[in-house]
Protein backbone atom coordinates (compact mmCIF):
# COMPACT_ATOMS: atom_id res chain seq x y z
CA UNK A 1 0.00 0.00 0.00
CA UNK A 2 1.41 3.36 -1.07
CA UNK A 3 0.60 5.50 1.96
CA UNK A 4 2.08 8.68 0.50
CA UNK A 5 -0.31 8.41 -2.46
CA UNK A 6 -3.18 7.67 -0.07
CA UNK A 7 -2.30 10.74 1.98
CA UNK A 8 -2.20 12.97 -1.09
CA UNK A 9 -5.56 11.66 -2.30
CA UNK A 10 -7.21 12.38 1.04
CA UNK A 11 -5.57 15.80 1.20
CA UNK A 12 -6.90 16.56 -2.27
CA UNK A 13 -10.39 15.38 -1.30
CA UNK A 14 -10.71 17.12 2.08
CA UNK A 15 -8.04 19.82 2.16
CA UNK A 16 -5.81 20.67 5.14
CA UNK A 17 -7.50 19.88 8.46
CA UNK A 18 -5.34 22.11 10.67
CA UNK A 19 -5.60 19.71 13.55
CA UNK A 20 -5.23 20.09 16.62
CA UNK A 21 -7.75 22.93 17.00
CA UNK A 22 -6.93 25.35 19.84
CA UNK A 23 -8.94 28.27 21.17
CA UNK A 24 -5.84 30.08 22.45
CA UNK A 25 -7.47 30.53 25.86
CA UNK A 26 -5.17 28.19 27.77
CA UNK A 27 -1.56 28.83 28.74
CA UNK A 28 0.53 27.52 27.28
CA UNK A 29 -1.28 26.58 24.08
CA UNK A 30 0.03 23.02 24.20
CA UNK A 31 -1.64 22.49 27.58
CA UNK A 32 -5.01 22.83 25.85
CA UNK A 33 -3.96 20.03 23.48
CA UNK A 34 -3.06 17.80 26.43
CA UNK A 35 -6.43 18.52 28.06
CA UNK A 36 -8.29 17.82 24.84
CA UNK A 37 -6.48 14.54 24.29
CA UNK A 38 -7.83 13.24 27.59
CA UNK A 39 -11.28 14.85 27.43
CA UNK A 40 -12.03 13.46 23.96
CA UNK A 41 -11.58 9.86 25.12
CA UNK A 42 -14.74 7.82 24.43
CA UNK A 43 -16.71 10.88 23.34
CA UNK A 44 -17.02 13.36 20.50
CA UNK A 45 -14.76 16.35 20.05
CA UNK A 46 -17.81 18.59 20.44
CA UNK A 47 -18.36 17.30 23.97
CA UNK A 48 -14.67 17.71 24.77
CA UNK A 49 -14.90 21.31 23.56
CA UNK A 50 -17.84 21.93 25.88
CA UNK A 51 -15.73 20.74 28.81
CA UNK A 52 -12.81 22.93 27.71
CA UNK A 53 -15.14 25.92 27.48
CA UNK A 54 -16.32 25.35 31.05
CA UNK A 55 -12.73 25.06 32.29
CA UNK A 56 -11.84 28.34 30.58
CA UNK A 57 -14.86 30.17 32.01
CA UNK A 58 -13.90 28.93 35.48
CA UNK A 59 -10.36 30.24 34.99
CA UNK A 60 -8.81 26.76 35.06
CA UNK A 61 -6.32 27.46 32.29
CA UNK A 62 -2.98 26.20 33.62
CA UNK A 63 -1.72 22.88 35.05
CA UNK A 64 -1.34 24.46 38.52
CA UNK A 65 -4.88 25.82 38.56
CA UNK A 66 -6.25 22.47 37.40
CA UNK A 67 -4.39 20.60 40.12
CA UNK A 68 -5.80 22.95 42.76
CA UNK A 69 -9.36 22.91 41.36
CA UNK A 70 -11.90 21.41 43.78
CA UNK A 71 -14.83 21.18 41.37
CA UNK A 72 -13.07 19.67 38.38
CA UNK A 73 -15.45 16.73 37.97
CA UNK A 74 -18.47 18.97 37.55
CA UNK A 75 -16.66 21.29 35.15
CA UNK A 76 -15.75 18.49 32.75
CA UNK A 77 -19.06 16.61 33.08
CA UNK A 78 -20.03 17.23 29.39
CA UNK A 79 -17.08 15.04 28.28
CA UNK A 80 -18.46 11.99 30.09
CA UNK A 81 -16.63 9.65 32.47
CA UNK A 82 -15.93 12.85 34.36
CA UNK A 83 -14.70 11.23 37.58
CA UNK A 84 -12.12 9.08 35.78
CA UNK A 85 -11.08 11.92 33.48
CA UNK A 86 -10.70 14.32 36.40
CA UNK A 87 -8.24 11.91 38.03
CA UNK A 88 -6.36 11.51 34.75
CA UNK A 89 -6.12 15.25 34.23
CA UNK A 90 -4.85 15.83 37.75
CA UNK A 91 -2.28 13.07 37.34
CA UNK A 92 -1.23 14.64 34.05
CA UNK A 93 -0.95 18.05 35.70
CA UNK A 94 1.24 16.50 38.42
CA UNK A 95 3.49 15.03 35.75
CA UNK A 96 3.76 18.39 33.97
CA UNK A 97 4.59 20.18 37.22
CA UNK A 98 7.29 17.65 38.05
CA UNK A 99 9.34 19.25 35.25
CA UNK A 100 11.18 22.57 35.75
CA UNK A 101 8.99 24.24 33.11
CA UNK A 102 6.29 23.39 30.61
CA UNK A 103 8.79 23.63 27.77
CA UNK A 104 10.97 21.07 29.52
CA UNK A 105 7.92 18.82 29.85
CA UNK A 106 7.30 19.10 26.11
CA UNK A 107 10.89 18.29 25.24
CA UNK A 108 11.56 15.74 27.96
CA UNK A 109 8.43 13.73 28.73
CA UNK A 110 8.55 10.14 27.53
CA UNK A 111 5.83 7.89 26.22
CA UNK A 112 6.38 5.56 29.17
CA UNK A 113 5.80 8.41 31.63
CA UNK A 114 2.50 9.24 29.97
CA UNK A 115 1.45 5.59 29.88
CA UNK A 116 2.09 5.29 33.61
CA UNK A 117 -0.92 7.55 34.20
CA UNK A 118 -3.93 5.32 34.79
CA UNK A 119 -6.39 5.75 31.92
CA UNK A 120 -3.90 7.13 29.41
CA UNK A 121 -3.27 4.51 26.75
CA UNK A 122 -1.17 4.49 23.58
CA UNK A 123 -3.58 6.60 21.51
CA UNK A 124 -3.85 9.41 24.07
CA UNK A 125 -0.13 9.33 24.85
CA UNK A 126 0.78 9.48 21.17
CA UNK A 127 -1.70 12.30 20.53
CA UNK A 128 0.03 14.34 23.24
CA UNK A 129 3.46 13.50 21.83
CA UNK A 130 2.51 14.33 18.23
CA UNK A 131 0.34 17.42 18.63
CA UNK A 132 1.61 19.00 21.86
CA UNK A 133 5.25 17.84 22.00
CA UNK A 134 5.63 17.81 18.22
CA UNK A 135 7.31 14.41 18.10
CA UNK A 136 7.12 12.28 14.92
CA UNK A 137 4.79 9.62 16.34
CA UNK A 138 1.86 8.42 14.23
CA UNK A 139 -1.41 8.22 16.17
CA UNK A 140 -3.54 5.11 15.68
CA UNK A 141 -7.23 5.22 16.51
CA UNK A 142 -10.42 3.32 15.71
CA UNK A 143 -10.75 5.12 12.37
CA UNK A 144 -7.23 4.04 11.39
CA UNK A 145 -7.88 0.43 12.35
CA UNK A 146 -11.11 0.36 10.33
CA UNK A 147 -9.49 1.88 7.26
CA UNK A 148 -6.45 -0.41 7.51
CA UNK A 149 -8.67 -3.47 7.70
CA UNK A 150 -10.60 -2.43 4.59
CA UNK A 151 -7.40 -1.61 2.73
CA UNK A 152 -6.06 -5.07 3.53
CA UNK A 153 -3.12 -3.80 5.58
CA UNK A 154 -1.67 -6.79 7.48
CA UNK A 155 -1.49 -5.28 10.96
CA UNK A 156 -3.55 -6.35 13.95
CA UNK A 157 -2.13 -4.52 16.96
CA UNK A 158 -1.59 -0.85 17.75
CA UNK A 159 2.18 -1.21 17.55
CA UNK A 160 2.06 -3.18 14.29
CA UNK A 161 -0.16 -0.63 12.57
CA UNK A 162 1.85 2.29 13.90
CA UNK A 163 5.06 0.71 12.63
CA UNK A 164 3.43 0.08 9.25
CA UNK A 165 2.54 3.76 8.84
CA UNK A 166 5.78 5.16 10.22
CA UNK A 167 7.94 2.94 8.03
CA UNK A 168 6.12 4.05 4.86
CA UNK A 169 5.82 7.79 5.44
CA UNK A 170 8.41 10.57 5.56
CA UNK A 171 9.26 11.36 9.19
CA UNK A 172 7.48 14.68 8.97
CA UNK A 173 5.44 15.93 11.92
CA UNK A 174 3.08 17.94 9.71
CA UNK A 175 2.40 14.93 7.50
CA UNK A 176 1.69 12.77 10.55
CA UNK A 177 -0.67 15.39 11.97
CA UNK A 178 -2.53 15.99 8.72
CA UNK A 179 -2.74 12.33 7.73
CA UNK A 180 -4.19 11.32 11.08
CA UNK A 181 -6.75 14.14 10.89
CA UNK A 182 -7.64 13.21 7.30
CA UNK A 183 -8.23 9.58 8.29
CA UNK A 184 -10.56 10.78 11.06
CA UNK A 185 -12.46 12.90 8.53
CA UNK A 186 -12.72 9.96 6.13
CA UNK A 187 -13.97 7.76 8.95
CA UNK A 188 -16.64 10.23 9.98
CA UNK A 189 -17.95 10.94 6.48
CA UNK A 190 -17.50 7.72 4.50
CA UNK A 191 -15.55 4.89 6.14
CA UNK A 192 -18.11 4.39 8.88
CA UNK A 193 -19.05 1.02 10.43
CA UNK A 194 -21.62 0.88 7.62
CA UNK A 195 -19.49 2.45 4.88
CA UNK A 196 -20.62 4.85 2.16
CA UNK A 197 -18.28 3.34 -0.43
CA UNK A 198 -20.13 4.76 -3.44
CA UNK A 199 -19.31 8.29 -2.31
CA UNK A 200 -15.83 7.66 -0.90
CA UNK A 201 -12.89 9.46 -2.55
CA UNK A 202 -10.91 6.20 -2.35
CA UNK A 203 -13.49 4.22 -4.32
CA UNK A 204 -11.98 2.12 -7.14
CA UNK A 205 -8.60 3.85 -6.74
CA UNK A 206 -6.94 2.97 -3.46
CA UNK A 207 -9.45 0.83 -1.58
CA UNK A 208 -10.46 -2.70 -2.64
CA UNK A 209 -13.23 -2.93 -0.03
CA UNK A 210 -16.19 -1.96 -2.27
CA UNK A 211 -15.35 -4.78 -4.72
CA UNK A 212 -15.15 -7.49 -2.08
CA UNK A 213 -17.96 -10.04 -2.27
Amino acid sequence: MNLVRLYKRLLSAFGPQGWWPCSGRFRPREWEICLGAVLTQATTWRQAERALERLWKAGITTPRKLLECQGLEELIRPAGYFRQKARRLKDLAKLVLSFPSFSSFLSGVTRDQLLQIKGIGPETADAILLYACRRPVFVIDAYTFRLASRLGIPARTYHQLQSYFESRLPKDIRVYQEFHALIVQLGKLFCRPKPACDLCPLKSKECPYPTKP
